[in-house]
């Protein structure tokens, strides 16, 4: 089996002038080729560290990160987009710096924005989009690098509740379909388990793995969808397993 990245054993401390505050305490967990692995855990509990370990943008305290790709793509809550340059302009971006933008790339991002629902508004700017139209503009952006590894911190919760459903359900099935390793970081358990191929559950800081699910859908008809995922009797068992792992009811 291929793996796309490996935790072993990681821990990470954060310094101040009067202490130190331990964020995640001997994690490991591998990530397969293809695979979509959602974490979720309480506010506060890490899940946004291990992408950024991942990513390279912070060093572990203990332990060892292996990553078998240098092309990765990361997804923020924020859309991240610049203003002063229009929706094509800001999925050219990636490939600008990687000086990848050459006619070949300009034309799949066109493409890439007719399959997202974004070719009429290539010449708008970031302000006169709707929320949905940013995620969807920064999804392309992220995508058109042909990232070996997707990291999402969160991209969907500046949303509105229907925006997110729809948004999530469209982003889920493009990852699914198109075989993208990723790592996505939530607080929503219903997006983890109806878009994911495994959940990790973190517990409160320092985090630790507290369970790991393996998420098969076997009544869900046809081509599985993140939405179809959520009208099955599987969903709610998962969605019930996770809630009281998560104490939720305890943490309010």
């Amino acid at each position: 089996m291929e793996y796309i990245c490996e935790l072993k054993n990681i821990s990470k401390r954060f310094h101040t002038i009067n202490n130190e505050t331990k964020a995640i305490d001997d994690i490991s967990f591998k990530v397969k080729k293809g695979e979509i692995v959602s974490i979720v855990g309480p506010s506060g509990s890490g899940k946004s560290t291990v992408l950024s370990l991942i990513a390279g943008l912070e060093k572990p305290s203990e332990g060892e990160v292996i990553v078998n790709t240098n092309s990765i793509g990361f997804m923020f809550q924020k859309d991240q987009l610049y203003e002063w340059r229009n929706v094509y302009k800001n999925c050219l971006l990636g490939l600008e710096v990687k000086n990848m933008d050459n006619e070949e790339n300009k034309i799949k991002v066109k493409k890439m924005l007719e399959k997202y629902g974004l070719t009429n508004f290539k010449k708008h700017y970031p302000s006169q989009l709707s929320g949905g139209m940013r995620q969807r503009a920064a999804l392309v952006r992220t995508l058109a690098i042909e990232p070996d590894l997707l990291l999402l911190d969160e991209p969907f919760s500046a949303l509105d509740y229907q925006t997110r459903l729809a948004i999530g359900d469209e982003v889920g099935t493009i990852l699914r379909n198109e075989k993208i390793s990723t790592i996505l970081v939530t607080h929503d358990i219903p997006e983890a388990v109806s878009i994911s191929d495994r959940v990790i559950v973190f517990t409160e800081r320092p985090a630790r793995i507290k369970k790991e699910y393996e998420i098969k859908f076997d009544d869900c008809p046809g081509e599985r969808t993140p939405m179809k995922c959520r009208n099955t009797l599987t969903f709610g068992k998962y969605f019930r397993d996770i809630w009281r792992d998560l104490d939720v009811e305890k943490e309010e």
